[in-house]
């Protein structure tokens, strides 16, 4: 059956960092693992993508040319407009990193102060910048002075329910020219716990006077991005896991702001489709005995979604080459998706969200 939409939304003005106009207010979340070129490549392929980000990039990593992070800010020419989210504690590392990155010509700058993981909050980086007022704001005002493009910030409402400073910082970035904040509506102390509060979203956006605040959390649907945006007044979502199981979502989303009405997402043979084309830019990229593990975590959002089941899952995550990976994927599409059809709308998949306390990650 398919769900209903709610109504067309009245229209809005469109999302401008500093002088650059998105093309949609829809953005795909920096997601560790998971927004690599290949993945931002494919979102773009199929539209509706206002902006997407880098997985977080080590500021230090980036100016040592670590392999790893340098592969990070790998991009393409249809790759735009793209922004590298960059994390640290170090206003010079931080400054010279943004630099870097002009140089690279990327087209926006995004600052991470919202990473809950334990080993970016234990070397003072991520949602941990939130407890030290004065030297974030600071370090902030050195990287939007070390540049001309747009900076940007993310962060959570803040460290704890008795500490949600996301409207203060919101407004003392706003000041040193920071030109969007994106929120995500939780806590560090929450993780991924309980529900986004989407009052909090909006008292950030209420300490804004002009830059544009982008809410963020638990948006898997069409109805998820228009709550967001009408309870909190926020100027644009942004999409993480959403993406994952569902890559149609920000064409849909602005299909639906467009006309009231979207297509459906991809059915089993077009997502085997888009799998294939992903993992082919993958190995445009790196070898085989890399593309393979690397790929795993990807692969598993494809076959949920394709409702593929458990036992083919398990034979395409054991591939240990390409040999393996092409038997794995025969069998697949021989097989079918257990529910649904071949080419027509899949069963949605249930989103999960990262479990346990925060303290383990």
């Amino acid at each position: 059956m398919k769900p209903s939409l709610p109504p067309q939304p009245d229209p809005r003005p469109p999302v401008c960092y500093g002088s650059m106009q998105l093309e949609s207010r829809y953005l795909l979340s920096p997601l560790a693992g998971y927004t690599n070129l290949p993945f931002r490549r494919i979102v773009r392929e199929l539209g509706g993508v206002g902006l997407a980000t880098t997985d977080l990039v080590n500021a230090r990593g980036l100016l040592e040319g670590s392999a790893k992070t340098l592969q990070l800010i790998q991009t393409c020419p249809e790759d735009t407009p793209f922004a590298v989210q960059i994390f640290g504690n170090e206003p010079i590392q931080m400054r010279d990193a943004a630099q870097l990155l002009e140089e690279r010509g990327v087209d926006s700058i995004d600052i991470n102060m919202g990473c809950p993981v334990n080993r970016i909050v234990k070397g003072g980086a991520g949602a941990s910048m939130m407890c030290r007022p004065d030297e974030t704001v600071a370090l902030v005002k050195s990287v939007v002075e070390a540049v001309k493009i747009p900076v940007t910030v993310k962060m959570r409402l803040g460290w704890d329910d008795r500490n949600l400073t996301a409207p203060f910082f919101a407004r003392e970035f706003e000041q040193v020219g920071v030109v969007a904040v994106a929120i995500h509506g939780r806590t560090r102390e929450q993780g991924f716990r309980g529900s986004v509060n989407h009052e909090g979203i909006r008292q950030v956006v209420e300490a804004v006077e002009s830059i544009p605040v982008i809410g963020n959390g638990d948006v898997t649907s069409i109805a998820d991005a228009d709550y967001m945006l009408k309870t909190t007044g926020c100027a644009g979502v942004s999409i993480g896991r959403g993406a994952l199981a569902n890559p149609w979502i920000f064409r849909q989303l602005c299909q639906w702001e467009k006309t009231g009405e979207c297509a459906p997402p991809g059915n089993f043979n077009e997502r085997l489709e888009l799998l294939l084309r992903q993992f082919h830019y993958l190995l445009e990229m790196t070898t085989e005995e890399r593309a393979l593990p690397m790929f795993r975590k990807m692969g598993h959002w494809y076959l949920k979604s394709m409702r593929v089941k458990p036992a083919l899952r398990h034979e395409f995550q054991c591939a240990q080459n390409l040999n393996a990976f092409n038997v794995a994927i025969k069998k697949i599409a021989a097989k079918g998706p257990v529910s649904g059809s071949r080419d027509g709308t899949l069963p949605e998949m249930h989103i999960p969200v990262p479990g346990g306390p925060v303290e383990r990650w």
